[in-house]
C-alpha cells in the first residue's frame, strides 16, 4: 500500500539539530510522531565536511501536519518572517503550549502571543477567540483588546474579555 504524499510540506533547517528538535516537537504535541530519518553518505561527507552517517532529515509530524527537519549546517537562520500558530481554545491549552515551547527560548522575542523556542523557530500562541475579540464591530473595544494584548507576553484570555468590557 502507498501512502498518499502531502502536497505540501514545511522543511525546517537546522545546523545539526534536526532529531534533537523532531524529538522535541513531537514530544509537545500530542497527536504526533516521527517518521523516516535519512543519513548523510559518503558523497556530502566529502564534499562538505559532514560526517558519514549523519542524520540528514527527519520526517516528522504534528497534529497532522508533516514536517522535515533537515540538518544542512550553519549557513541559514530561522527568523520572525515565517512563524506557527497554534490555535488554543482554553488558557489552560495556551499556558501548555507556551511554556513547553518557550522553554530554553529567547525571551527577549516574546510579545503578543509570539516567542521564539530555543532553536530560534517562531510560533504564536493565540486562543481562538483572539480574532473575534479584535474584530469586534465596536471599535473602542476592539482598541481596548488591542491594546492590552500589545502589553502582553503570553496571551491572558481573560483580561483580553475584560478588556471588552472597559
Amino acid at each position: 500500500m502507498q501512502t498518499k504524499i502531502q502536497k505540501i510540506t514545511t522543511n525546517l533547517w537546522f545546523d545539526t539539530q534536526a532529531e534533537e528538535a523532531a524529538k522535541f516537537y513531537t514530544s509537545i504535541f500530542q497527536n504526533s510522531k516521527i517518521g523516516r530519518v535519512t543519513y548523510y553518505g559518503k558523497e556530502r561527507h566529502e564534499i562538505q565536511g559532514i560526517s558519514e552517517s549523519t542524520v540528514m532529515t527527519v520526517e516528522f509530524q504534528l497534529e497532522g501536519q508533516n514536517f522535515v527537519a533537515l540538518n544542512g549546517g550553519p549557513q541559514f537562520k530561522f527568523t520572525e518572517a515565517i512563524s506557527f500558530i497554534v490555535n488554543c481554545d482554553t488558557q489552560e491549552e495556551l499556558d501548555y503550549y507556551w511554556d513547553n515551547l518557550s522553554e530554553g527560548g529567547d525571551e527577549k522575542a516574546q510579545q503578543c502571543g509570539w516567542l521564539k523556542d530555543r532553536y530560534g523557530v517562531s510560533w504564536q500562541i493565540v486562543p481562538t477567540t483572539l480574532t473575534k475579540l479584535i474584530s469586534n464591530p465596536d471599535p473602542e473595544k476592539s482598541d481596548r483588546v488591542m491594546k492590552a494584548m500589545l502589553q502582553m507576553k503570553k496571551i491572558d484570555i481573560n483580561t483580553l474579555k475584560q478588556a471588552v468590557e472597559g
